[in-house]
């Protein structure tokens, strides 16, 4: 039968159902459908012809709905009309819950496997600084942590190798199985991870300690090089100016093993070690440089020494030819016990004068050669000569002096004595109404010496170098009970 251009179109849309298996439709005993004609009208409804263009546009838009409904249709064909789940169902489930905890043991792994690597180099820090017993048994610790890290990185290893969550025939308790062990595994490598966090805790001081002296080590080292370059210049500049300062550039030699071992770094000598030659470097390299720049004004302090020597020595000499002629005098007014110990003074001092001008061209050779070291220490034997010719052609004129004066006129010596010991003790006898013996007794004693010294001078040679010792040791016996007095009074207030 044909449908006539007035006719809707009808589109045949496929049942979103699975098509069920039925017997071959029978044929219908029906009778057979009249032949087509024009179409009737029902009662009341009129209708009229459709225009060919509004036809089209209805085509069309049934056209676009088609897709839509078949997307509406596709679950229910799928679905088969049931409540199956078309990707696996339960075991699904398992899978992603294995791959999560798959992926948290990765990153406890990881955690850990970073807390190691970190640690281990605390370690080589310590280690490379510190060899006391505590760094020997921290090492032994990370060892044996080192070991159970070992361990559980295994286990985890074998359960990840031991389950394939990617195959597709993946079961439900294989699944689950894979989950338990990897989830054991990341609780294992977390338990792991927090002793490895308290290990590295307790290595507080001990890396502190370490990480101090390897902030010190690079700047040492510097300073160990820029000493020994100060020193260089300084040595170049006093050549530059005449000197030569051999010695000088002996040491500096001396110091250029100990650089060379230094630019070898800390990793082959130690950092103890490197810290401590550093530092030595630098105060060798540093008294090298302020001598250096101190040797021409050390040359001029040697040739003005020579000078000032020299003319002592020459003054010296001319005072030794005066001794001579006071032992005569002393020998003819006072008796021998006033002058007995002189009698050397004469040759002694010229011996003394001429081997200090001996020393003294000695010096100004060696000031020549620029052997400094050698000129300064002639300089010190030739100023100790003359410090004892001194010391002995002066004893000669005061003794002389002293005696004159004592026998001119004993009397002062004597009131000297007395206001000493009289003095000493008001002192004693301040506050108290008895003297305490422990100073009553040598002040007393004092008084008996004084008596008998001045007893010494009648007759006729009475010996006044006795008498002007005796009075010179009561006066120092007394000064040390004052002193002992003070003292005392002074520690009980």
């Amino acid at each position: 039968m044909t449908a006539t251009p007035e006719e809707p179109y009808t589109p045949i849309v496929p049942s979103a159902r699975q098509p069920h298996s039925r017997a071959p439709r029978q044929p219908h005993s029906r009778a057979p459908r009249p032949a087509a004609g024009p179409p009737r009208q029902r009662p009341g409804h009129p209708r009229s012809p459709r225009s060919p263009r509004r036809s089209a546009a209805r085509d069309s838009l049934l056209l676009l709905a088609l897709p839509l409904l078949a997307a509406l249709a596709l679950p229910a064909a799928f679905a088969g009309g049931g409540t199956r789940r078309w990707f696996g169902g339960r075991a699904e489930g398992q899978r992603a819950e294995a791959q999560a905890a798959k992926d948290a043991a990765a990153a406890a792994f990881y955690e850990l496997d970073t807390a190691q690597r970190d640690l281990r180099i605390s370690i080589e820090t310590i280690t490379a600084v510190d060899d006391s017993p505590a760094a020997r048994q921290a090492v032994s610790g990370f060892e044996a942590l080192g070991r159970r890290i070992d361990e559980v990185s295994g286990r985890y290893i074998a359960a990840v190798d031991a389950h394939d969550l990617d195959r597709d025939d993946l079961e439900a308790s294989a699944a689950a199985r894979a989950r338990t062990e990897l989830t054991a595994a990341k609780d294992e490598l977390g338990r792991v991870k927090q002793e490895l966090d308290r290990f590295a805790e307790g290595l507080g001081p001990l890396l502190g300690k370490a990480e101090t002296q390897l902030a010190r080590l690079a700047p040492a080292v510097e300073r160990a090089r820029q000493g020994l370059l100060a020193a260089s210049n300084a040595l170049d500049a006093v050549r530059e100016s005449g000197l030569k300062a051999d010695d000088l550039a002996a040491r500096l030699a001396a110091l250029a093993p100990e650089l060379t071992k230094l630019n070898q770094g800390a990793g082959r000598h130690g950092v103890a070690e490197t810290l401590e030659r550093a530092d030595r470097v630098v105060r060798e390299a540093e008294a090298v440089r302020a001598e250096a720049e101190r040797l021409p004004e050390k040359a001029a302090e040697i040739d003005h020494r020579l000078v000032s020597l020299r003319t002592r020595a020459e003054a010296l000499g001319t005072r030794a030819g005066q001794v001579p002629q006071m032992l005569s005098e002393l020998r003819r007014r006072f008796v021998a016990a006033c002058w007995q110990d002189l009698q050397q003074v004469p040759d002694q001092a010229a011996a003394d004068v001429e081997q200090a001008q001996l020393k003294l061209r000695e010096a100004r050779a060696a000031r020549d050669a620029q052997r400094w070291p050698d000129a300064t220490a002639l300089l010190s034997t030739v100023r100790a000569l003359l410090n004892r010719t001194d010391e002995a052609v002066s004893a000669a004129g005061d003794r002389l002096r002293r005696l004159n004066a004592v026998q001119k006129d004993p009397q002062q010596e004597i009131d000297r004595t007395r206001f000493a010991i009289r003095d000493a003790q008001r002192l004693a006898m301040a506050g108290r109404s008895t003297p305490d013996p422990r100073h009553a007794r040598p002040l007393d004693d004092s008084v008996a010496r004084l008596d008998r010294a001045v007893a010494t001078l009648e007759g006729r040679h009475p010996d006044y170098w006795h008498f002007l010792t005796e009075t010179e040791s009561v006066r120092q016996t007394v000064s040390h009970v004052v002193d002992q007095i003070r003292k005392e009074r002074g520690g009980s207030a």
